[in-house]
């Protein structure tokens, strides 16, 4: 099964982890963030399976984010109400994210995403 790659198509970083995936002969099923945004469900999922806390799947640097004044809230508020939050609205979830059988990557960091994607070829 070929990876999920969320972005949302007018994000230079979502472009950039793009490209690297194309660069990198990657093959993705590419999912828009704003007009699929990801269910409670599977931002559960994903986040078990990440072994990362809720937060990180914010997108702290939304203006969405900003307006609805979230990093007071994420503080004092239960991982239920968190997940519904993130899923009333996909430019809240921090992109891009990309699935995989194995792994969850928040964000593009393309030291990350070599280690994670990239087969060694030594032996």
């Amino acid at each position: 099964m070929k990876p999920l790659f969320i972005q949302y198509p007018k994000c230079g970083t979502c472009r950039k982890a793009a490209q690297w995936l194309k660069n990198n002969h990657i093959d993705v099923t590419i999912r828009d963030i704003v007009s699929d945004n990801p269910t409670q469900q599977e931002l559960s999922v994903w986040i078990e399976k990440s072994g990362k806390p809720i937060q990180k799947f914010f997108n702290t640097n939304g203006l969405r984010y900003k307006e609805l004044n979230l990093k007071d809230k994420i503080k004092n508020t239960q991982q239920e109400e968190l997940l519904r939050i993130l899923a009333s609205e996909g430019m809240l979830v921090k992109r891009p994210v990309l699935i995989s059988e194995n792994t969850v990557l928040i964000g593009f960091n393309e030291k990350e995403w070599s280690k994670t994607l990239l087969k060694s070829e030594k032996p």
